[in-house]
């Protein structure tokens, strides 16, 4: 392996827009922009700057080979990459995979599941936003290594950016899009610090003087798909400035593609209908993308400084009709200025808080921010940071919310310069006078030379910004009052600490958990502090099961703690073993949502011990032989102890159910130990989702799945066993459920010769139950979910008055599911017949049918689920017809969130207090 000095240092800016790479050759800091080759025009190859983060998937012999022919492609490469791929997408709807960065970041689908394009039509390939992302790294890589072929990309220094919002999860699956593009393990740095690395670089020679006057600056990077905020301190050191990275803002999914969609929407309200006489009509998922793309040329040109007065749209007719049918509108400068200068950079004053909606504004599937205001999002950040920014600027008022005196825009949204301006304007108004602006040459290449920056301040050849620890970092103590410290705020990054003064005892082959704390305050290491002393806020707890020794089972082992804070801001933890340090158990624990608050479970009853010893007592290996009664009484022994089940949050439930599963061959001994068993363990565990290691918890439980149950004739026994596993579903992967499908399937479907050749582990089960199981299978593919509601409908055709059959039908077109992926919903249109037959019954009379009618129709704003306006419009006339529940009128015209009763009543189930599945 060459040297690190005899390395290129590469950095990719992996954009929601666009993916921009630059370079620095061996033993130079000179920093270069790579040039990516990429089509044009069909059999037409040009080097850019930049290459859109766009895949297009053609038509089967839409192209001939050479059309499509790269230095490096195949004959049967799957899509087109950048250039070409938008234009192609401008030209044909449904085949264009837009903003996969977004994607990976979104946490209600699958981001390794197929699903993207959004909503295109099924004979469109589709791929996972990982796979998208990946794409576009292997189209950099590809490039690199056919100009470099004796350097190739991935042998050298990679740094990939990413959003400093980003959260474990995201950041996870950029490093596997890296790894499967073929670049290994590439270095990650927060676009923002890299924007500004990139200043500091261009300045390098006159650093001191141009921040002279500097204390605190901000950092305002505002993209295609997010919007980061991050503060710097600069203090002086020996004459010459250091910088700190003391805040990072919590992830927001609001840039410019939300000021695209914002002209698209208005221009889609003034397009003239496909057809004279016509009414208009909403566009499609796809036709909205075609409309968005050009909405976003548009908005170019009217926020220019020399913007004409209006701007045309055009979109395209399909098909045979591309051109005849094309329709047209246009935009004016100033409709365009006040809608997004107003609309997303308002000038607001410095504490007016963030405008709460009941549900998030939705578009092609992604969540974005319920406020667009990108100004009161920055106010809300500033106040979170007031303390910090008050040290840093050297500020002891305690009056007002501190600002920055400094600031770098970055970020494609700042081309525009009325943007630019009206942000720097309303920082001045906050501060009382102007910010020094740091002039960022090109927002659309300064991350990807930043990433190069930082390569190059790593190996000690430019200035680097800090990202020592903000904050103290503390493992709460048992009984929740107090905390050791296991990291000092300002504890340098890369730098181990071992906490060499305290043993802990560490448990192997079961859950353990890790509650953390952090505070603006200082503490030593190893210190012992009271958590409220120091205005600590409650961390999410860490959870997991670290092996056993093999054929120890559970054991305990001294452990010390080593925590180490690394560069891309995570902590990293480890458990050391006291009889050999070269045994360790490594953790690595996200810092990014610092300011979310945990579930708490040190304040557990204190009649847990009591209950724990109570479960023993009827499951346990070594308990005594018990009264029937007194087994069919523990449910309401544990009640006496822990107060009624209503009101057990997730914590102890979780901890009931461990308690439960440690015990689970018991459940055998007779009927009724099986009947309590299945109905307190499912009650205990439901939804299966919510909570530290309930991915563990539903593993362990699928493993009692194959034997079925053991008295299979007893009636309730069955019953229990299939309210265990609809209460579960929340946590069942898609194979589990497909595999509970099947049983499903038997149990509604075989005729009476069938039926004898049950197998013998096939639980029977009656009607009812099979309905609420289904309706909770939600992470099965949509066609399956047809074929259920087709069924469903056959049956209701003959006697439409069976309430529990609408409830799950209802349930199971939901347009909105729980906790399954958006993409795998029933169709619009299978939803839409549904409805219509749902639509000619007496809702008066049936009013099961009113409520399954409201969540089929639910608005969800993603075009690609929700069903045709008219048809919401006739679902909620008569729902208001009939005096339903406001709500049920609101859901279909509004995104929102459901109450407590409407949420419990569509799940079939009550959530344990605080648990809200629905986002």
């Amino acid at each position: 392996m060459k040297g690190s000095t005899e390395r290129y240092i590469v950095g990719i800016d992996l954009g929601t827009t666009h993916t921009v790479v630059a370079y620095a050759a061996p033993g130079e800091d000179t920093i270069q922009l790579f040039e990516i080759e990429q089509l044009v025009a069909p059999g037409q190859v040009a080097a850019l700057p930049l290459l859109p983060s766009l895949r297009y998937h053609p038509a089967t012999e839409e192209f001939a080979p050479a059309d499509l022919h790269l230095p490096w492609s195949r004959a049967d490469e799957p899509a087109v990459v950048g250039t070409l791929a938008r234009r192609l997408g401008a030209q044909v709807p449904g085949r264009l995979v837009a903003s996969a960065k977004s994607w990976l970041s979104h946490t209600a689908v699958d981001r390794t599941a197929p699903i993207l394009p959004w909503g295109a039509p099924e004979d469109v390939p589709k791929v996972s936003p990982l796979e998208a992302s990946a794409s576009y790294l292997a189209h950099v890589r590809h490039a690199w290594n056919a100009r470099f072929a004796e350097a190739p990309l991935e042998r050298q220094d990679i740094v990939l950016t990413i959003p400093a919002s980003f959260d474990e999860g995201a950041r996870a699956l950029t490093l596997e899009a890296a790894r499967m593009a073929g670049l290994g393990e590439p270095h990650l740095v927060e676009e923002p610090q890299a924007a500004l690395q990139d200043w500091l670089h261009r300045h390098r020679a006159t650093l001191a003087a141009d921040l002279a006057g500097s204390r605190l600056i901000l950092v305002a990077d505002v993209g295609g798909g997010t919007t980061d905020f991050s503060l710097i301190r600069v203090r002086t050191e020996n004459g010459a400035p250091v910088l700190d990275r003391i805040g990072v803002g919590q992830h927001l999914m609001l840039g410019g593609d939300n000021m695209d969609l914002v002209l698209a929407r208005l221009a889609e309200s003034r397009l003239a209908p496909s057809e004279p006489g016509a009414a208009p009509q909403r566009l499609s998922a796809s036709r909205l993308s075609q409309l968005t793309d050009r909405c976003r040329a548009a908005k170019e040109t009217l926020l220019a400084a020399d913007a004409p007065e209006s701007a045309p749209i055009t979109l395209l007719g399909g098909g045979s009709r591309l051109i005849g049918g094309s329709r047209s509108t246009s935009l004016g400068r100033e409709e365009a200025r006040q809608l997004l200068v107003d609309g997303f950079f308002p000038e607001v004053p410095p504490d007016e808080t963030l405008k709460s909606r009941r549900g998030a504004l939705v578009e092609f599937g992604l969540p974005y921010a319920s406020d667009p205001a990108i100004t009161r999002h920055l106010s809300d950040f500033l106040c979170r940071h007031a303390d910090d920014s008050r040290a840093a600027l050297g500020d002891a008022s305690n009056a007002g919310m501190p600002v920055p005196d400094a600031l770098l825009l970055n970020g494609g949204v700042f081309r525009a310069e009325a943007l630019a301006e009206r942000l720097q304007s309303v920082l001045a108004g906050w501060r009382g006078q102007p910010l020094a602006l740091l002039h960022n040459d090109d927002p659309d290449i300064a991350v990807a030379r930043g990433a190069v920056a930082y390569g190059l301040a790593r190996r000690g050849s430019a200035p680097r910004i800090g990202g020592g620890a903000a904050r103290s970092y503390f493992l709460a103590l048992e009984g929740g009052e107090e905390g050791i410290c296991i990291l000092p705020r300002g504890s340098a990054a890369g730098a181990e600490l071992v906490l060499e003064d305290r043993v802990f005892g560490l448990q192997l082959g079961q859950p353990v958990r890790f509650p953390l704390a952090s505070s603006t305050g200082s503490a030593q290491a190893g210190q012992i502090v009271s958590l409220e002393s120091v205005d600590a806020q409650r961390l999410p707890p860490i959870s997991t099961v670290l092996p056993a020794d093999a054929g120890r089972g559970k054991q305990q082992i001294e452990v010390r703690l080593a925590a180490m804070l690394t560069e891309v801001g995570t902590l990293q933890l480890s458990c050391v073993a006291v009889a050999d340090p070269q045994r360790r158990w490594r953790l690595e624990f996200g810092l990014r949502g610092a300011e979310e608050s945990g579930t708490d479970d040190a304040r557990l009853p204190a009649n847990l011990p009591a209950a724990l010893e109570r479960i023993d007592r009827v499951f346990g290996a070594r308990g005594p032989k018990l009264p029937e009664k007194e087994v069919r009484q523990l449910r309401l022994q544990l009640e006496k102890l822990l107060g009624s089940r209503e009101r057990w949050d997730l914590p102890l439930s979780r901890r009931l159910f461990d308690a439960f599963m440690k015990d689970a061959r018991g459940r055998r001994r007779s009927a009724d130990h099986e009947r309590i068993w299945l109905n307190l363990a499912g009650y205990c565990l439901r939804p299966g989702t919510g909570y530290p290691l309930d991915d563990w918890r539903i593993a362990e439980l699928w493993k009692i799945f194959p034997d079925g149950v053991q008295h299979r004739a007893d009636n309730q026994v069955a019953a229990e066993w299939w309210t265990l596993w609809r209460r579960a579903a929340g946590g069942l992967p898609s194979d589990a459920q497909l595999r509970l499908l099947e049983d499903f399937a038997f149990n509604v479907q075989a005729d009476a010769q069938e039926r004898k050749r049950r197998p013998a582990t096939l639980v029977p089960g009656k009607l009812d139950d099979m309905l609420r199981l289904a309706a909770a299978l939600e992470r099965i593919p949509g066609a399956y979910k047809v074929e259920i509601g087709d069924w469903m409908m056959e049956q209701l055709r003959g006697n439409p008055d069976q309430r529990l059959m609408l409830w799950a039908l209802g349930r199971v077109g939901a347009r909105m599911p729980f906790y399954g992926s958006a993409h795998e919903t029933v169709a619009p249109e299978n939803a839409s017949s549904w409805l219509e037959w749902l639509l000619s019954l007496d809702w008066r009379r049936i009013e099961p049918a009113a409520f399954a009618a409201a969540h089929i129709a639910r608005l969800t704003g993603d075009r690609s689920r929700d069903l045709p306006d008219d048809l919401r419009e006739k679902v909620a006339a008569k729902l208001a017809a009939i005096g339903a529940a406001p709500n049920w009128t609101a859901m279909l015209r509004e995104v929102i969130e459901l109450d407590e009763a409407d949420q419990q009543r569509a799940l079939g189930d009550s959530l344990p207090p605080g648990l809200r599945l629905l986002r």
